[in-house]
């Protein structure tokens, strides 16, 4: 199921999540201002500024369906089930869920999307280069309809049913 990924037998972890500690902002909290971090970041409340993650981590965002972020969210692996009001940046995986809204462009490297998750804005499939940041993947500057497996689209309502 969407956002429900558990760690492996054997303790490893899956593709979501990580060995570091986990930072839990949680549904009455309100954060004015940017926050940098490592590790897991879960946000039941809301943060009125920017989400970072620390260069050459591997971390991991978590926003569930009753938190939201009016900024940009910038780092690796990315679970959205609530309200974003910003640019979104994933390096390795976006997760989509049901209640996820984004009025925002996203900006992804592999993307899932539930049934009635919901983006207002480009979705920009982005390539890694060796030893380069995140370039976006050339279409001939032609927008093009997005897809699970990459593309580039802009939507204006982009609900997927």
């Amino acid at each position: 199921m969407l956002g429900s990924k558990k760690p492996t037998s054997g303790g490893k972890q899956s593709v979501f999540g990580n060995s570091g500690s986990t930072t839990l902002l949680s549904r009455d909290t309100v954060v004015v201002g940017d926050i940098h971090f490592s590790g897991n970041l879960e946000i039941e409340g809301l943060v009125q500024g920017n989400i970072i993650a620390l260069p050459e981590q591997d971390a991991f965002v978590r926003i569930v369906q009753e938190g939201r972020v009016e900024g940009e969210i910038r780092a690796p692996s990315i679970v959205i089930n609530g309200a974003i009001e910003g640019d979104v940046y994933s390096s390795k995986h976006l997760e989509l869920a049901s209640k996820a809204r984004v009025h925002g462009d996203v900006y992804y490297t592999l993307v899932e999307m539930a049934a009635g998750s919901e983006v207002n804005g480009i979705l920009k499939h982005v390539v890694d280069s060796p030893g380069q940041t995140k370039t976006p993947a050339s279409t001939g500057g032609v927008p093009t309809k997005a897809t699970a497996q990459g593309g580039e689209g802009r939507s204006t309502v982009g609900k997927v049913d």
